[in-house]
């Protein structure tokens, strides 16, 4: 389910353009893994980003508790703290708080840095500032600790997967030198 359609196309992918103020009834899941978030800049206002980062993701755990699901793995950010000064942070902060305190019996939360992707594949505004940091960081990568490098989304992705099917009940917090690790595909 996502805010526009995916360009990405699969033969086991069913891809939904929905509003998520007004959900439709989900399907039966075990696991939900949620990547939906924007910038300030992108949606406008923080208004409009909390409708995102905080009312999306939340509606979407929470109709996906309702259908049977009993994992979830989320995308936050690197300083997420529901008493950030940082408006950004904060919002990220209660939306891990929210998305908590659903019932689900494991969640996992990813906490990138900088993540490193296709903008241009994903029909997504070009982040100039974005660009300029990433170039930077491949050229001083190994001198930047684990947790401060910019992470690939891939490996955001397979570092939720993994690790939803094998930690234990709990909220459990991933960073990105832990999302690192999670490279090779997924079995």
């Amino acid at each position: 389910m996502g805010r526009r359609p995916l360009a990405l196309r699969h033969p086991k992918l069913t891809s939904s353009t929905v509003d998520f103020a007004a959900l439709p009834h989900l399907p039966a899941v075990d696991d939900v893994f949620i990547a939906l978030g924007t910038t300030i800049q992108v949606a406008g206002s923080q208004s409009a980003f909390r409708a995102v980062d905080f009312d999306a993701v939340v509606a979407l755990a929470s109709a996906a508790r309702s259908s049977g699901a009993t994992h979830l793995g989320v995308v936050s950010a690197m300083g997420a703290n529901l008493r950030s000064p940082v408006f950004y942070n904060r919002v990220k902060g209660e939306m891990e708080q929210a998305v908590s305190s659903l019932g689900f019996a494991s969640v996992v939360i990813a906490r990138p840095s900088l993540l490193d992707g296709d903008r241009e594949a994903l029909k997504q505004p070009a982040r100039p500032a974005e660009r300029l940091g990433l170039g930077l960081m491949k050229l001083i990568r190994l001198m930047v600790p684990a947790n401060l490098r910019a992470v690939p989304v891939s490996d955001v992705a397979r570092g939720l997967i993994r690790a939803l099917k094998t930690r234990a009940p709990g909220v459990h917090i991933l960073l990105s030198g832990e999302l690192q690790r999670h490279q090779g595909p997924v079995q």
